[in-house]
Parts: C-alpha cells; structure tokens; sequence
C-alpha cells in the first residue's frame, strides 16, 4: 500500500469558475489543506476532449435522463413539452450534449493535488455537485447558487465551477486522460511533508 500522503486525485475549474476569477481561490483553499499540486495547466477544451471525458454508455446517458425527469417531476415542470420527450435516455443524451457545451465554453484548470486522502479531502473543499445542496465555506456553497430545475429549464449544463474526482478509480482514470504524456512535480512542502 502506497504512503497516505502520496494518494493523487484530480481536479479541474471549469468555465464558470475560471469567468469568475475563481483561480486563484480554488488553488489557495486547497494548499490550505496542507494539500499539495504537483501538475497545473489551464487550457482550452475541444469538444472531442470533453466527448471522451463524459461516458457514451446507455446506463450513463440514462441515469442521466432520470435524474433530469426526477428534477422536473419535483418542480412540477413537463418534461415532455419542455425536452419534447419523457424517454430518459434521450433526455440523457440532450443533457450529455448541454454538458459538452458548457465544458467547451471557456478555457478551464486542470490539476492533480497530491496529499493525505486528497480524493475526500478535496471532495471536502469542493462541497457537493449540486451547488444548492453545498453548505457555506465549500468552494461550491460559497460561490455558486445554480440548481438542476434552473439548468434544466435553460436547458444547459449544471454551473459548479469545478469537476473533482469523486473515488481511486476515477482519479486515476482522469490524470491519465488530462494529463497523458505530462509530467507532475514531487516536491516537499513545508510544516507538512518533513
């Protein structure tokens, strides 16, 4: 078993975040974990980038679509005239669709933070997807205040500002995707790695 100190996970600040200047507190909220970013790059997406980024699977694409039918089934919306259909997998591929759009609307940040169970930790710091379930002082609670029913009703993607991977399995799967071929920095920092 690997040092608890060497777990990776990635983290990425999407469009809205790096539109609101939120850069700069994203990296200062994490290092202030005693967390460490050991890769950082800000860049701009192709569609083809975020297309593989996203799962193409019917089941993902599905729970997609039910999500988006149990949010409108709660405000009392209808689904059917407003997406033209109550299939949940094609609402799902039209929410796939809004978040392709969205992640290719503006340059983004992407890093790999590095530090004691960095995946829950930086999970943390983030706060829950949905910003108007994410209690004050999360980066998402502090600065968001998007729902699902307004996102979906303006039919576009949910705006959270940021992407964190949420177990090992997807950590390890996203550094390799955003950060194929790149190299990441080993480092000591001080007060937390002597």
């Amino acid at each position: 078993m690997n040092n608890p100190k060497e777990e990776k996970t990635f983290l990425m600040i999407k469009p809205d975040g790096v539109r609101k200047g939120l850069i700069g507190e994203v990296i200062k909220r994490v290092e202030q974990r005693d967390l460490k970013i050991v890769a950082l790059e800000m860049f701009q997406p192709t569609r083809e980038d975020i297309d593989s980024h996203y799962p193409k699977d019917e089941k993902w694409m599905k729970r997609l679509g039910e999500k988006t039918l149990a949010t409108y089934e709660k405000y009392g919306y209808d689904a059917k005239k407003e997406l033209g259909t109550e299939n949940p997998l094609e609402i799902g591929k039209q929410v796939r669709k809004w978040l392709i759009d969205f992640m290719t609307s503006a340059p983004m940040v992407r890093m790999v933070i590095q530090g004691v169970h960095a995946i829950d930790m930086v999970r943390k710091i983030v706060g829950p997807t949905m910003p108007s379930d994410a209690d004050m002082g999360t980066i998402r609670g502090d600065f968001s205040v998007d729902s699902p029913a307004l996102a979906n009703r303006e039919k576009r993607a949910i705006q959270n500002l940021v992407h964190a991977s949420e177990n090992p399995e997807e950590a390890k799967h996203e550094i390799d995707y955003w950060f194929k071929g790149r190299k990441s920095f080993e480092y000591k920092r001080f007060g937390v790695d002597n």
